[in-house]
This record gives C-alpha cells, structure tokens and sequence, in this order.
C-alpha cells in the first residue's frame, strides 16, 4: 500500500488559488481513476478535481469555503501501488509556513518610505508604509499583489480578520475590507494610514492629514437601515452573486461611466443570415447566430481605434497587444459570466463561430476553465436576447469599454433613393458603448461605436463563407 497525495492542480498563470466547494467524495469512499473527488471555484469558474489514481480517500485536508493555494495537499488517498508520486513536481507543493521566532530588540535603518527622511530606531511592530513587510501571519501572493496596489502595508493587514483556515486572508477578505472603506485602517507610528486610492486611480493623489481622514464622507458613511416585515423572504446570495456584486460596485467607483447610443440599419446582415443559415449549418455541424458577426465587427472596429483596446493603472494607459472579446452569456441560475474569445482579430467568422458556441454551451454547463475568463480586453453583452432595445451595462474592469446591442426589430425608416426619399419597412438595431471617461474622450467612444454600426450596416449580402 501507499499513499498519494493530491495536490491542488494548476488551473492558469493568473490563478494562484480557489475555494473548496463541495466534497464529493467522503473519507473511506473507493475511488475509481478519473472520479471527480470535489468542486472548487476560481473567482467566477466552477470546477471539478478529478482523482488521478484508483484507490480509497483516506482523509480531506480541507473543509469546504477553505481557500487553498494551487500546489498545495488537499487529500491523500490510499493506493494499491508499491509508490506513487504526486501528479505535480514535489517543489510544487505549497510551503510550509516558516517558524519565526520573537525578534530581539535591535536597530534597524528604516529606508525608502515616501514623504519622510531616512530614520534610525529601534524595530517596532510594522509602520504602514503602502508595502508589504515580514509578518508572522502568512499572505498569499495575489493578497500581497492586491495590498501593494492598494497601498495597504502588513501592520494594517494584520488588523483585518480572515476567513480562512486558521484565520488566513483571503481575496474576498481584502476586497470586501476595500470596497467598505477600509474603516478600521490602523495608523501605526508616525505616519498615517494612506486613504483608500483604487488601483486605477491617479498616482499623484496625495494623503489627507489624519484629521481630515476622520471625518471622510466615506468612512463615515452607513448603509441605510432596512425593514422587513413578516412577509418578506430573504435570500443569500450566492457565491458568485456576491463576486459579481462587488465587481459591479468597483466598477462604478472606478470609472467615470459614460454612454454613448448609435441606431443601426442591419437589414443586410439579418437577410444575409437567414440565406446562408441552413448550409452553414449542414456544413459546418454549427449553428450561426448574430453574436460571432458583432464580435467580427467589434474586433475590426478596435484595430480601427486601437485606444479603446486599453486599461488603465495610476496614471499610466496601458495599451494592449492582443483583441481578447469577452462576451457576456447567461446561467441558468440567472446569474452572468463573460467567456473570453482570444485573438479574436485573427480568427474568420467560422472560428468565431465556433468560439462562441463551445463556450457559451460549457458556460451553461459550468464546464469553463478559469484561463478562459482572464484577460479579456473588451466585452460584449446582448440585451437584445432579452427583448430590451438598449442598455447601459457597467465597464468590466480592468477595461475602459462594454459594448451592448439591443434587439432587432423591423421598423418603418426613411431610405434615400436616386429616385428620392421612401419609406420602407427595415431591421433596426441600437449599439450602446459604455466607456471610460478617464481616458476614452467622447470623440473617441462616439467613433467607435458608429464605426461597430458602419461595418454591420456595410454588410455584403452575397459574402461567401
């Protein structure tokens, strides 16, 4: 006999861990090879952790809302094998936490904290300093990225309580201490705590004296009291109704929202559709529906007007490289998600085709992987499924754009002829581009989403595919 140790798999270069949802297998269950022991979630995506090897689950080494590192140990199980190694190299494995002992009074040069002169003293407990000192408590690292970005140091860390295993920090733990206010932020020293700065706020904002910090309208603010009588049901939210919550909420006090309309003939694409619907269908086993054609015209309008493929950090416009359209599908529990088409500039209208509909069908089934909802560049939303003629959807940060289409609808429009002005029966469509005020100008948003217009209007009703 022998013991295997499953370690926590690597599920993309921006995941660095995940909550456990649900055990699936309980401690003394056989185990067949490629039986799915638990699911885990990595911000929006639901996975499953299947067993590598046939044997009997000997012991869960995490409950489930435990939040585990990638590499980590999250079960043993026994096997009939004379040795087996874990699936992941053994440096992979989560680290233990190191044994710090008490430190010895001792002076030490404090450098490099902005705003102040260099300074001898003896070491005290962490002076918030926007930086991440060495604590005793264990940080991941997406919590220090987070807290460095947010100019968060570890002496006011330590004062947030985790709900992790044995109290550890979590991603939802900082964003929610952020997204509240940071009220309970601690001034340690001489220096006081910086007021909370988004990560896409201007560099140059400045800290208000400690004074002014006690009286911010932000921190003095509490949510208004709610009444509830005995007929009223309360729900929780669930776990991903929460992320989106919050997201939604970041969003807003991160961007300055501005929304642009644009109405769009689209009768040529719509009779272009329904006259190549049939064959494409027979042809490719794939059904073709307006979304691969907006995102087709989405990805050429950005290569028109590259500034609205951007993200912004402090001061600085990061202009990105690749056109990676996320695109907003809708779960059977209601809830949303945005599957990511990658490079979908190089790609023809039967990639793009195909794109959307494996994803939007694993989506559905909660079978997406955590890499293909990271680093999207633009989104696309569709009111239009539900009926709603337009909409103004709120950024996807990082991004500084969403772009909504509404329904189509045959509407009465006057058309210019040689012969003069008619009136005739076409399909209409509104466009609506919510930007970034910071860095998209209204110019800038008008243009591109008349140019998204300009391409489905332009259609070639005899295009070959």
């Amino acid at each position: 006999m022998a013991q295997y140790e499953l370690l926590l798999p690597k599920m993309g270069e921006s995941v660095a861990e995940a909550t456990v949802i649900k055990w699936l297998k309980q401690p003394g269950d056989m185990i067949s090879l490629d039986d799915t022991l638990l699911e885990i979630a990595t911000d929006k995506v639901d996975s499953d952790v299947p067993s590598p090897v046939a044997g009997k689950l000997i012991s869960q080494l995490y409950k489930e809302d435990d939040v585990v590192q990638v590499g980590a140990v999250i079960a043993l199980i026994e096997t009939d094998e004379v040795e087996v190694k874990p699936a992941a190299a053994v440096e992979e494995k989560a680290a233990p936490l190191p044994v710090i002992s008490e430190p010895e009074p001792a002076e030490e040069t404090v450098e490099n904290i902005p705003g102040t002169e260099q300074l001898t003293t003896a070491v005290t407990p962490p002076v918030h300093t926007g930086s991440i000192i060495e604590s005793d408590r264990f940080y991941s690292p997406l919590v220090k990225n987070i807290a460095t970005q947010e100019q968060i140091g570890t002496a006011e860390l330590d004062t947030i309580t985790g709900s992790g295993t044995d109290g550890r920090l979590t991603k939802d733990d900082l964003l929610n201490y952020i997204q509240n206010g940071r009220r309970n932020t601690a001034s340690t020293g001489a220096f006081s705590a910086a007021p909370v700065v988004s990560t896409t706020a201007a560099s140059n904002e400045t800290a208000a004296p400690l004074n002014e910090t006690a009286s911010s309208p932000e921190r003095d603010f509490v949510p208004p009291a709610i009444s509830v009588s005995g007929g009223d049901e309360i729900i929780e939210m669930d776990r991903m109704g929460k992320l989106i919550a919050e997201h939604m909420v970041m969003s807003t006090q991160t961007s300055a929202h501005v929304t642009s309309f644009v109405e769009a003939d689209v009768t040529n694409m719509v009779l272009w559709r329904e006259k190549i619907k049939k064959n494409f269908e027979k042809r490719e086993n794939e059904k073709i529906t307006f979304t691969p054609i907006f995102i087709e015209a989405v990805a050429k309008a950005i290569k028109d007007f590259p500034m609205i493929n951007v993200s912004v950090n402090g001061t600085k416009i990061i202009k990105k490289k690749d056109i990676n359209i996320g695109m907003a599908a809708a779960l059977p529990n209601g809830n949303l998600i945005v599957p990511v088409i990658k490079n979908a500039d190089l790609l023809n209208l039967v990639g793009i085709t195909r794109s959307v509909n494996d994803l939007a069908s694993r989506a559905r089934a909660s079978k997406l992987k955590p890499d293909e909802t990271q680093n999207g560049t633009f989104t696309l939303t569709n009111v239009g499924s539900f009926g709603n003629v337009m909409g103004t959807p709120i950024i996807n940060q990082p991004q500084v754009a969403i772009l909504a289409v509404g329904t189509i609808k045959k509407k009465p429009a006057v058309l210019e002829t040689e012969f003069g002005d008619v009136i005739a029966i076409r399909h209409m469509m509104f466009l609506s581009l919510s930007y970034d005020h910071r860095v998209v100008n209204g110019a800038l948003g008008g243009t591109f989403v008349r140019r998204v217009a300009d391409y489905l209007e332009n259609w070639d009703i005899n295009r070959e595919i």
